[in-house]
């Protein structure tokens, strides 16, 4: 029997394996029971005969390629002079960025520290010490800093130039180009003006902020006349941002440029060339604010009570617009206390000892102010005490820890209080908040510790331990010191540990504590108390015990 030849222009039988590409992924994105693939039967056998395909396909179309031509080489990483961590030191970093910070309402629970939280602290130290990043922990420390801004700094320092070099190479760690001057490459040095001047001219805006931020801190002079070079002709949203550096090394040389910049288009940008030239005391513009401030304000000299008067601005005219007082007040604000405000927050405080018959900043601030106008003139005090960093008025307006009204004559609010702490001496400051706890407990202290150094002085510590002790004593609701609790944990001495041994057992529970408050003040005591140990046993492992 001889077979019939099959015509010589009859197509050959479609099958799966020769099917296109394009017709497998429809089979495959519908289903094998909606469509079948080319050249298979319908039934149980239809999906193997579909993978079976794609796999032949594949290697069809893979083996189809053209070899393309080889990429260029990623230059070497650059070397990183500093010593390397001790062996101890660099598990340790491994486990702290391993960890991850948990998210439980209400207050931690269990007795394990929170080790990404002691991570800044971790990194304060090694660069303290310096030393180098492994290689191998790079890309967890740049994960670690893309995802918190508060430990780019110290991070990027750390991490050293291999972090920028894989930051090339990742587009997620990109913003540590941002973060380093001159874009992730080396500020240009001291005699490298024509590349200062290229990378200002040509560079990317993230990259010239960097650029005049590095430049300022260097040679203050010199970003000063680089910004002056082409300022008539950028943004106005850029013009703000490369204002805002010459707050490093403000200086009385940088007057001229910012009188002029008080002329400028933007609102903003002549508001911060304002606030930048009442931070020079002796600026033009001082002696302006000055001048209106003291028509505002006078001494009522009664001879059995003397007293300061106060009468606001009834007007804000154009030189006063132009000096960078805001004409509009926010909502809720009367327009003439809005501008006394702001005459007396931008004048010297040394105008006021003469104004008000030789007193000095304590006197004055104990003097009552007639008319309701006490608490607008000592806020605009303390505004202008934290511009212009004087000791004296913040201690003035602060008053003693102790004073029962728990804020000082001239503090509105815990923020006023905070930034006037911010600019005494840090032992000064401790003294001063561990006499706030001491005498009102920790309900309103949260704010003010966060301005103390790390670590707390002895006598603060003290004062925390103690008032927390208290709270627990007392039954208080354990939840509304957890706040506290962290702070302790990474602030707290850690050679204070020995002190607290005692107070990591369940106290008895009196019949009006909160339920499960002892368990609660265990486990918490329990944490700080591993959690400070940990912290000696990481310094001593960085060298730095």
């Amino acid at each position: 029997m001889t077979s019939t030849p099959t015509p010589p222009d009859t197509p050959a039988p479609t099958t799966a394996s020769t099917a296109s590409w394009e017709e497998l992924v429809t089979a495959a994105l519908l289903g094998t029971d909606r469509r079948t693939p080319p050249g298979s039967e319908p039934g149980p056998g239809a999906p193997a005969a579909l993978l079976d395909a794609a796999a032949a396909e594949t290697v069809r179309r893979r083996a189809g390629l053209r070899p393309a031509r080889a990429a260029r080489r990623p230059d070497p990483a650059p070397e990183d002079p500093r010593p390397p961590l001790p062996a101890a030191a660099a598990r340790r970093l491994t486990m702290l960025l391993a960890d991850r910070p948990g998210s439980a309402a209400g207050g931690r629970r269990g007795t394990a520290p929170d080790l990404m939280e002691l991570l800044p602290q971790w990194l304060a130290t090694a660069n303290a010490r310096g030393f180098a990043a492994p290689p191998e922990a790079l890309p967890a420390l740049l994960d670690a800093a893309r995802g918190r801004t508060d430990l780019r700094p110290a991070a990027l320092r750390f991490a050293g130039p291999r972090a920028l070099w894989l930051a090339r190479l990742n587009p997620d760690w990109r913003f540590a180009l941002r973060a380093t001057p001159g874009g992730g490459t080396a500020l240009p040095g001291p005699g490298a003006a024509d590349r200062v001047r290229r990378l200002w001219d040509e560079g990317l805006f993230a990259e010239r902020v960097a650029l005049l931020a590095g430049l300022r801190a260097r040679d203050p002079a010199g970003a000063r006349g680089l910004l002056a070079s082409t300022w008539a002709t950028e943004r106005a949203e850029d013009r703000l941002m490369f204002l805002d550096s010459l707050r490093t090394g403000l200086a009385p040389a940088d007057e001229p440029f910012l009188e002029q910049a008080l002329a400028d288009r933007s609102r903003n940008v002549r508001a911060t060339a304002a606030e930048l030239l009442s931070a020079l005391p002796d600026s033009a513009l001082a002696a302006r604010m000055a001048a209106r401030a003291v028509t505002c304000v006078s001494l009522d000299r009664a001879p059995d009570s003397p007293a300061i008067a106060v009468e606001a601005p009834h007007e804000c005219d154009a030189g006063m617009e132009r000096d960078g007082v805001v004409a509009k007040p926010p909502g809720g604000r009367g327009e003439r206390s809005w501008w006394l405000g702001q005459l007396v927050e931008a004048a010297p405080l040394a105008t006021w000892p003469a104004r008000l018959g030789g007193r000095g900043p304590e006197e004055i601030v104990a003097l009552p102010v007639a008319d309701g106008w006490q608490s607008e003139l000592h806020a605009a005090w303390c505004r202008a005490a934290v511009r212009q960093r004087d000791g004296a008025w913040a201690r003035a307006l602060l008053g003693a820890p102790t004073a029962p009204e728990a804020g000082g004559p001239g503090a509105v609010s815990l923020a006023e209080r905070a930034k006037l702490l911010g600019t005494l001496k840090a032992g000064e400051r401790a003294d001063w908040v561990a006499g706030f706890i001491a005498t009102h407990g920790l309900s309103e202290a949260f704010q003010l510790l966060g301005m103390c150094g790390v670590p707390w002085a002895p006598s603060l510590g003290r004062a925390v331990v103690d008032a927390l002790d208290i709270a627990r004593d007392a039954g208080s609701y354990p939840w509304s010191f957890s706040g506290v609790m962290g702070l302790a944990e990474r602030c707290l001495d850690s050679a204070e540990a020995g002190r607290l041994d005692g107070l990591q057992a369940i106290p008895d529970e009196s019949e009006d504590a909160s339920p499960g408050a002892g368990g609660y003040w265990a486990e918490a005591f329990q944490r700080l108390v591993t959690t400070l140990r940990l912290r000696a046993a990481m310094a001593e492992e960085l060298g730095a015990g």
